[in-house]
């Protein structure tokens, strides 16, 4: 039987714990069990019956019946809406305890709950997010592929992958180095056979610039990176496309001819992964000996503790998570 997974708290003051809940109320058996590495008593206020497990391989028995919680007490308490340094290091610690399980073999992957990234900076916490300190605490981990991490956000049929993240966008233009843009198009075809079971996976990469640069008219990063590093790779034997106008690159007819998409930068991806499904998008760190998703979305600290948070991204992350685990089990 493949390992069950472990679920972080995420920020305790938002929306996590409610999403958690609702989560394991809505489970089905198309999804693995979970363990819930959090406040126990902050969990048992969602109304969800709660079972105390000392490890993930208990999480299966319980399941079922309870929400299995990996009880770690919080220091300080808890006031829905309003994040308290004095937990951030608590939840970071909540992470990298579910990196080490994972690591250790005893859990399939993480799911991540969302945090706040001010009470974490507030505390000394030093990394821009989850995404970059999963990579530092698995990055002695034996891995056969090129290492990430790249960000991929997935909805429905679609899967955008970013080689640029949370940078202004009078940046992206010298960030787009071919050995950038290479690496990311690598961890995304190898990530696509081993998590996803796509045993010749298509790559559709985006331009850069309006109407793909219009023979460098509009810009000249086609020309000189893009469609260079494209030949490289299609070299190197993985299917990709020259840079397409990304504003014809999405729509459901173009979706149908690739399994992802290398994006250059955060709104090219993001924009479209939230129109066509803004409650269910997931988002995946890919080239990690890890599996790790989360849903894509923020802390919601205005409707905290309402019972109005939707837990649909939550749910498909879940989903995700469970459906690379198998993929990663049968190779």
């Amino acid at each position: 039987m493949t390992r069950p997974l472990v679920l972080t708290l995420g920020e305790p003051a938002g929306v996590g714990p409610e999403i958690i809940a609702a989560a394991w109320r809505a489970r089905s058996t198309d999804a693995l069990p979970f363990a819930v590495i959090g406040d126990a008593d902050l969990l048992r206020r969602q109304g969800a019956p709660i079972a105390e497990v000392f490890a993930p391989v208990d999480a299966a028995e319980a399941f079922p019946r309870a929400l299995p919680v990996i009880h770690r007490p919080l220091p300080a308490p808890v006031v829905v809406g309003r994040p308290d340094p004095a937990n951030a290091a608590a939840v970071a610690d909540g992470v990298e305890e579910a990196v080490g399980l994972c690591l250790a073999g005893q859990a399939s992957g993480v799911v991540t709950a969302p945090i706040a990234k001010a009470p974490m900076y507030a505390s000394g916490f030093r990394f821009p997010g989850h995404t970059e300190f999963i990579a530092e605490l698995t990055a002695d981990a034996p891995y056969p592929g090129t290492r990430g991490p790249v960000m991929m956000l997935t909805a429905k049929d679609l899967r955008a992958c970013l080689v640029t993240i949370h940078v202004a966008l009078d940046q992206v233009a010298e960030l787009l180095t071919a050995e950038r843009v290479a690496r990311t198009a690598r961890v995304v075809h190898e990530s696509l056979r081993r998590d996803f079971a796509i045993a010749r996976p298509r790559l559709a990469m985006a331009a850069l610039n309006p109407h793909a640069g219009e023979g460098g008219a509009l810009g000249l990063q086609e020309i000189e990176t893009l469609i260079p590093v494209a030949e490289q790779l299609r070299g190197e034997g993985i299917d990709i496309t020259d840079p397409r106008p990304a504003d014809t690159l999405f729509h459901e007819d173009a979706r149908a001819t690739y399994d992802a998409a290398i994006c250059m930068y955060h709104d090219q991806a993001l924009i479209p992964v939230k129109t066509l499904d803004f409650w269910g998008g997931v988002n995946v760190s890919l080239g990690l000996p890890i599996i790790r998703t989360s849903p894509d979305h923020g802390t919601g600290f205005d409707i905290a503790g309402q019972g109005i948070a939707r837990p649909d991204s939550l749910i498909a992350a879940i989903r995700l998570a469970s459906e690379m685990a198998a993929a990663r089990a049968a190779r």
